[in-house]
């Protein structure tokens, strides 16, 4: 049998709004065709290797559109290497980069430089955002939409500081940029202001609890809408990033298909599972930019995903040691590591009957494809690329410190019990993860776009 020809067979296919039992036929790294299940020896299945899956889901590869793999020149937090691999086992085979390295990657030529290094080291597919900063925006409008997922731009101050505050630049950026505008919103002037005030009040004694008033949903609201006023006044295509609040709701529409939207949305899994009564327990280890806040952004946010304002569900993925996290709360860095859980968690949202399958992979697969227009991949198709995801939703373990995959060695779901496990990951044909065993001898593919330039 040809290594190059495998067969998925008797799965329960989620894609596309349906779920049903079938064969998904690969060729090399391409679906070649998808069937109903037969049961009995299929003659079908003559020279292909059959992978059997009955009582397992297979769902289109994750992709996770905003990770912080910290390479290069943060790697004792995270590489890409040990990043992507923990992405894998967590079902996502393709992951978009963001540009807060050291050097920030504001240069088209650091920019390739990140591209060479991911196609020797990453597991999975991938793309690397063009940094944006008060002064580059030469740079910017180099950047070729058909080979960069897009440009990100810092409206709010974070780890490894990018802040675009300058209006002129915001101008230029929005008006001229060649491709989508991902934006990171929290006005600066607030949060400096309640930084100020809450350091005062409690100094080197604060607890994490007042993270959300110090970037608060005001801070969140004053920026994103900002963006998107300026998207709206120069036609620019904006994803705004972790929306963190119920207020922020109010800008986005549900009217159109994702397909005509010009201002996009995204949230990460951190703020629909975790609410500010978490912080007690979790402290700045789900100490984030933007905030986690109220429970009832958190439902709002969950509601948001189901009415489709929010486009995309993603991690930001952004790992930091122990030892930075268990600073007094001023000096712990925010962001936590996320792309091992990300698809488990939403799963269990099905199990407590709060989201559908279809809709998970809506969120997670097909709508990240769609937004960004990435070619041949997010849905189980003929011709796409064999990105896939096979899952056992009766699977029941507890998230400890030795399955925990990522470099920084612990997780904001620790001790969390779910009731899914990925089986395996496929990217780009090949079984790269199965059940605990990785195949590393063939690595991920740059992504592509379908954009005019």
């Amino acid at each position: 049998m040809s290594s190059e020809k495998k067969v998925i067979s008797g799965a329960t296919i989620v894609n596309e709004g349906l779920s049903f039992v079938g064969d998904v036929f690969m060729n090399g790294n391409i679906i070649e065709s998808i069937v109903a299940y037969r049961e009995g020896l299929n003659p079908d299945y003559k020279n292909y290797d059959v992978i059997h899956a009955m009582g397992l889901h297979l769902l289109p590869g994750v992709i996770d559109d905003q990770v912080h793999f910290r390479d290069p020149g943060l790697t004792y937090k995270g590489d890409i290497y040990t990043e992507s691999k923990a992405a894998v086992a967590g079902g996502i085979t393709s992951f978009m980069d963001m540009p807060n390295t050291i050097p920030n990657c504001l240069t088209q030529e650091l920019l390739e430089e990140k591209y060479q290094h991911a196609a020797i080291t990453s597991l999975a597919n991938y793309s690397f955002y063009m940094g944006a900063s008060n002064d580059n925006l030469e740079e910017i409008i180099k950047t070729n939409p058909q080979y960069v997922c897009g440009i990100k731009v810092f409206m709010g101050a974070s780890t490894g500081n990018m802040l675009v505050d300058s209006d002129e630049a915001l101008t230029g950026i929005f008006s001229s940029a060649p491709t989508l505008v991902a934006v990171h919103c929290e006005d600066e002037e607030s949060i400096v202001r309640n930084n100020a005030y809450y350091f005062e009040k409690y100094g080197e004694q604060a607890s994490t609890d007042i993270h959300p008033k110090i970037r608060s949903a005001e801070a969140c609201f004053l920026s994103s809408a900002k963006a998107v006023n300026l998207a709206k006044k120069y036609g620019t295509r904006l994803h705004v990033l972790h929306l963190s609040t119920e207020k922020e709701m109010v800008l986005f529409e549900n009217e159109l298909p994702l397909e005509e939207k010009k201002i996009t949305a995204e949230v990460c899994v951190h703020h629909l599972w975790f609410s500010e009564e978490d912080y007690n327990e979790k402290g700045n280890f789900i100490k984030w930019n933007p905030a986690i806040k109220a429970t009832s952004d958190k439902n709002a946010l969950l509601e948001a995903v189901l009415n489709n304002k929010i486009d995309v569900v993603a991690t930001d993925h952004a790992p930091h040691t122990i030892e930075e996290k268990k600073k007094p709360y001023f000096k712990a860095p925010s962001g936590g590591p996320m792309v091992q859980h990300s698809l488990i968690a939403m799963l269990e949202f099905c199990h407590r009957g709060k989201l559908t399958l279809e809709k998970v992979v809506e969120k997670m697969c097909h709508n990240p494809a769609i937004l960004f227009n990435v070619d041949k991949r997010g849905f189980i198709r003929p011709g796409y690329k064999a990105d896939l995801v096979l899952v056992d939703l009766n699977n029941i373990w507890t998230v400890k410190t030795e399955n925990i995959l990522y470099k920084c060695g612990w997780s904001p779901m620790a001790g969390e019990v779910f009731r899914s496990k990925v089986v395996s990951t496929f990217v780009n044909g090949n079984r790269v993860y199965n059940k605990g065993v990785f195949t590393e001898n063939i690595k991920g593919e740059r992504l592509t776009f379908n954009k005019k330039i």
